[in-house]
């Protein structure tokens, strides 16, 4: 498993920014400060802040952007950051908004913000129906909607209505994805949905007092269950179904260590959480829903929020080991959020959160 934050001792931390497919170096040499960030949601965005005084290409001194030749809304934008095996790119957006800041003791600044392209569907509100449907087919249908490739491997029943009511594409595509236990996210113009088993954001390593300079960690119960109930009705059966979703739904995440539930159990008794707002019309649907919950509530027992040398890999999915912290919480873990960030006082860093279902063994 290779190190993150292994950039080399010396290198130049300023991202490398393209616009329209086209890399600007000069622009490069004006940007004051950058965060990139990108969460489980899905929809990363960055904003950029620009020196904006200084010689203008037709001549003289003034504001260098406010022409909106090169900085202007919905041009695409590309940055890329990092070096040797840390390098990458981290966003590949559109501009969605410009702001001017007169901040007295700087020269006038631009702030650009930008978006992926989830921004179509965030910004997409309907009100219609989906019939005999399974949440693969929506996914798939919102991605169609919007000219993208859908990349979608999730499981579950096929129902018989799904209602998007005055709800935005993306809230639709969220709901879907979360509803079947998979997660969304789009990488260029492909819309991408999928279990976290099989994101495939690669693995990386990092050691506390090399490449990870911060870490906090934290393992609580306030929000652990021993089980997961969904209540609904089998419209074809006529009965009632109630199908319980325990510890088994995250074995396979554990690696050696101790659930939140078991510790649950352990310490306090039984604590099971009955699910009544959802709706579900047969057994199957049920099940699929109760999983779903139990493994959000079980995968956030432990979190940690850490700083780390910048590296372009470390990605949300990406399994993320952490060394040298104690055998109760070294391991692996999933990165759920990451923020790229550059600033002349810091250079290149990333922050990130990482959560896993288990508690490391004592020493």
């Amino acid at each position: 498993m290779p190190d993150a934050g292994s950039a080399p001792s010396l290198y130049d931390a300023r991202p490398r920014l393209s616009i329209e497919g086209r890399q600007e170096a000069s622009l490069a040499l004006n940007l004051q400060s950058m965060l990139v960030e990108e969460t489980t949601d899905g929809l990363s965005r960055c904003e950029m802040t620009f020196l904006n005084w200084g010689n203008r290409q037709g001549g003289g001194v003034g504001f260098t952007y406010f022409d909106r030749q090169l900085l202007d809304f919905g041009k695409k934008i590309r940055v890329e950051i990092g070096a040797g095996q840390g390098a990458g790119s981290v966003f590949e957006g559109r501009i969605s908004g410009l702001e001017g800041r007169f901040l007295g003791t700087r020269p006038p600044e631009l702030l650009i913000l930008a978006e992926d392209r989830l921004q179509d569907l965030r910004m997409t509100r309907r009100t219609r129906t989906f019939e005999n449907a399974s949440d693969a087919d929506v996914i798939r249908q919102v991605a169609q909607a919007h000219g993208l490739t859908a990349d979608v491997s999730v499981s579950g029943p096929t129902h018989r209505v799904i209602a998007q009511v005055n709800q935005s594409d993306l809230a639709l595509a969220r709901e879907r994805a979360r509803a079947a236990g998979a997660e969304l996210w789009i990488e260029g113009d492909t819309l991408k949905a999928r279990p976290r088993a099989s994101r495939g954001a690669g693995s990386l390593a990092l050691t506390y007092g090399q490449g990870l300079h911060e870490l906090a960690v934290t393992a609580d119960l306030a929000h652990q269950s021993t089980g997961f109930t969904v209540a609904g009705w089998d419209v074809a059966a006529k009965r009632a179904v109630n199908p319980e979703a325990t510890a088994s739904v995250v074995q396979g995440e554990l690696n050696g260590g101790t659930g939140g539930g078991d510790i649950l159990r352990q310490a306090f008794g039984a604590r099971k959480q009955q699910v009544v707002h959802d709706l579900p019309v047969n057994e199957d649907e049920a099940r699929a829903l109760a999983e779903a919950h139990y493994a959000r509530a079980a995968r956030r027992f432990v979190l940690g929020n850490g700083v780390a040398e910048g590296d372009a890999r470390l990605r949300v999915g990406a399994e993320l080991e952490l060394k040298q912290i104690g055998p109760l919480f070294e391991g692996k873990y999933t990165v759920t959020r990451v923020r790229h960030t550059f600033d002349h006082a810091n250079g290149f860093r990333t922050l990130f959160s990482v959560e896993r279902p288990a508690l490391g063994r004592a020493a």
